[in-house]
C-alpha cells in the first residue's frame, strides 16, 4: 500500500461528466499532456490512497480531462469519488537537472544567496500564474523570491540546498539591510 508522503498530488476529481460514470478531473501540472496515457491513479477516500485503474483519458483545455475509471460505470458510483484527490507515486516523476525542482520537494531547503549567504529556509512554493513564488523564512520574515531561472544556480538535493543569486535590491528591502548613501 502507498502512502501519501511517498506520492504527490496530480490533481482531483472535479466533477460528474455522463450517467456513465465518466468524470471530469483537474490536472494540477505544468503539462497535462504528459498524462495522456495514464493507466492507474491512486484516488484519496477516506485518508486511505486507493488504486483506480482508467479504461480512458481525454485531455481538455485548462488542465481538465475526461476520464472513465473501470468498475465505476454509473452517476450514482463516480458520485462517490467526487472532489476526491488523485495521487502518483514520487518515483513516476521524470529526474531533474540541478536547476530545476517539483514545488513540493524542495519544502525545508535551507536558501544560500550569492551576495548575503545563508538566508533561512523554503516554507512553500506559491503557485501563482506565470509567476511561481519560493516563499522563505529568515527568523519570522517571509521573503517571497521569483522562481525564474536567471535567479536559482543549483538545487542540491544531497544537502537540501537551494543556491539563488537573488535580484539585486530585493532581499534588503526584506531585511532592511539597504545601505545609506
Amino acid at each position: 500500500m502507498f502512502l501519501k508522503e511517498d506520492c504527490y498530488k496530480l490533481g482531483t476529481i472535479a466533477k460528474l461528466h455522463s450517467y456513465k460514470g465518466e468524470v471530469t478531473i483537474f490536472l494540477d501540472v505544468d503539462d497535462p499532456w504528459e498524462y495522456n496515457e495514464l493507466e492507474s491513479v491512486f484516488v484519496e477516500y477516506g485518508n486511505k490512497l486507493i488504486p483506480f485503474f482508467l479504461e480512458s483519458i481525454q485531455i481538455k483545455q485548462n488542465g481538465f480531462a475526461t476520464v472513465k475509471f473501470e468498475d465505476i460505470d454509473s452517476e450514482r458510483q463516480a458520485t462517490t469519488i467526487l472532489k476526491c484527490g488523485l495521487f502518483l507515486p514520487l518515483d513516476t516523476l521524470p529526474k531533474l537537472d540541478d536547476t530545476e525542482f517539483y514545488f513540493h520537494e524542495i519544502e525545508g531547503f535551507a536558501v544560500i544567496d550569492a551576495v548575503k549567504g545563508p538566508i533561512g529556509k523554503v516554507i512553500e512554493v506559491v503557485d501563482l500564474t506565470n509567476n511561481p513564488l519560493i516563499s522563505i523564512d529568515f527568523e519570522g520574515i517571509e521573503i517571497l523570491i521569483p522562481k525564474q531561472a536567471q535567479f536559482i544556480q543549483r538545487v542540491d538535493r544531497e544537502t537540501q540546498t537551494i543556491y539563488i543569486s537573488a535580484p539585486e535590491g530585493l532581499l534588503d528591502m526584506y531585511l532592511g539591510t539597504e545601505e545609506e548613501e
